[in-house]
Order: C-alpha cells, then structure tokens, then sequence
C-alpha cells in the first residue's frame, strides 16, 4: 500500500500563489496515479487535480483550470513526488489539501475518485 505525506500549505493573500507537494512512498509507487483533493470545513471532500503513474493524463476540476498545475517527479524507485502548483488563488480555495495514490481510480470528465489511504492534509488559507 502506498502512503502519502503533505506539506506546502500555508496563508497567501488572493491572487497569490502555493506549491504544494506530495511524498507518495511504498511498494510499486511507480504504478499508481495519484490525485490532490480539498475539504473546506462543513463541506465535503472534492477532487482538484490527478496524474498518471507516468506523469501524463492530467486532469483538473472545472473550478481550478488554467490556474492550478499538477506534475510528478518519478525518478526514485520508492519514492515519487507530485506537486500541485496554485497560482491566482482565491478565497474560495481555502482548504484542507490531501492527496491519495490509487492504482485505479475511477475517472469521468467530470473527476476522478480514489480510494486512499489519505494523508494527513496541509491547510491552504487565501485571504481577500
């Protein structure tokens, strides 16, 4: 099973930007996609970006195209990176960021759902 670690977030006033990044860690990391998603408080957790086990297919949710990027850094062999860059953040962004790997997530046009395990999450707070 592979685990997930968070780290990156932090306070940034509107249009500001974030890196956030995900240490995915254990056997055959390289086989699974991995995805970012948000929970702002009282609401539920939603899909915000994925990629591919190669670092390809990446996919975003409506609300953040063209301002948030995912990419992978695959070159160790138990350990991949994937890194979700927030640029023009906005208040309606604050949330709690987590990430999950899944060897198979369920994808539509609309998102993708995985299956965890999750981490613990970072907290990413825009102010206006």
């Amino acid at each position: 099973q592979v685990q997930t670690v968070e780290s990156g977030g932090g306070v940034v006033q509107a249009g500001g930007s974030l890196r956030l990044s995900c240490a995915a860690s254990g056997h055959s990391v390289n086989a699974y996609a991995v995805g970012w998603f948000r929970q702002a408080p009282g609401k539920d957790r939603d899909f915000v970006a994925s990629v591919n086990w190669n670092g390809a297919g990446a996919q975003y949710a409506e609300a953040v195209k063209g301002r948030f990027t995912i990419s992978r850094d695959n070159a160790k062999t138990t350990e991949n990176m994937v890194y979700l860059q927030m640029d023009d953040l906005r208040p309606e962004d604050t949330a709690v960021y987590s990430c999950a790997a899944d060897r198979t997530p369920y994808c539509t046009e609309h998102g993708c759902a995985f299956r965890g395990p999750w981490g613990r999450g970072t907290q990413v707070t825009v102010s206006s």
